[in-house]
C-alpha cells in the first residue's frame, strides 16, 4: 500500500517497463527484457520509502513517528519527544491519541539535515491537536534531502489514536508537545526505535524515563 501523497510520477515511471514488455512479446529482442526490468530496479527505493503498512494500534499515547528518539524532555508543564526519521522508514505520521485537530500551520524555513540541533529552524508544518489532556502540538520538520510536507488533514478534523494526519517526503524529524497524562510515565528514552502508531511513548505501565 502507497502512501497518499505519494508523487505522480512513480506510477509512471513503473508503467515505463511494460512498453519493452510490449515489443518483446511481439518478437522483439531479449534486450527488451533488460529494458523493462531497469524502470523497475530504479524505482524499487522509492516505492518502498512510500509504502505505508497497516499497524497495530498500540495503547496510551503511541509514537506519532517511526524512527529514532533523539530527545525526550520536560518544558514548563510541557513534555517534548523528537524522533528523526531517516530514510529507510515508513514516513506517514499517526496521531498519538484520539483529538481534535484546531489547525495546521505551515512555517517556511531552512533544509538542515533534521538530527541537527538547528533544524528547528527549518520549513516545518505544525499540527495543534486539541485532546482530553490539553492542547498539544504535533511538528513536522524538513531535513536537507525532506523537501515536502504533505498534511492530510484541516482544522476541525476529528483523528482517532493511531490515525494518519500527514507524510514527510525523505529522511526528516517530528515532533511531539504534549502534557503527559495523569497517571501515565514516559516510556521511552533517546535512542530507543519507535513505529508510528504502534510503539508506546507514555503509558499507565511503570515508564523508564523520566525526562
Amino acid at each position: 500500500m502507497l502512501a497518499k501523497g505519494t508523487p505522480w510520477w512513480i506510477g509512471v515511471f513503473s508503467l515505463l517497463s511494460l512498453v519493452p514488455i510490449y515489443f518483446y512479446r511481439g518478437g522483439g529482442q531479449p534486450i527488451f527484457l533488460l529494458l523493462a526490468v531497469i524502470p523497475l530496479v530504479l524505482n524499487l527505493p522509492l516505492l518502498l520509502f512510500f509504502r505505508d503498512p497497516e499497524r497495530r494500534i498500540g495503547e496510551g499515547v503511541v509514537s506519532p513517528a517511526d524512527g529514532r528518539v533523539m530527545d525526550v524532555y520536560r518544558e514548563g508543564r510541557y513534555h517534548r519527544i523528537n524522533i528523526f526519521m531517516n530514510v529507510h522508514n515508513v514516513h506517514v505520521n499517526r496521531a498519538p491519541v484520539d483529538c481534535t485537530v484546531v489547525s495546521v500551520e505551515r512555517k517556511s524555513g531552512g533544509f538542515i539535515p533534521a538530527f541537527d540541533k538547528d533544524s528547528d529552524r527549518n520549513e516545518r508544518v505544525i499540527t495543534t491537536i486539541k485532546t482530553r489532556h490539553g492542547t498539544w502540538t504535533l511538528t513536522q520538520i524538513a531535513g536537507a534531502v525532506a523537501r515536502r510536507i504533505v498534511p492530510y488533514v484541516s482544522g476541525g478534523e476529528e483523528l482517532g489514536r493511531g490515525e494518519r494526519f500527514g507524510l514527510i517526503r525523505f529522511g526528516s524529524r517530528v515532533d511531539l508537545k504534549f502534557i503527559l497524562p495523569k497517571g501515565m510515565e514516559i516510556s521511552v528514552k533517546p535512542g530507543d526505535r519507535v513505529l508510528a502508531g504502534a510503539s508506546c511513548l507514555a503509558s499507565q505501565e511503570k515508564g523508564r524515563y523520566q525526562g
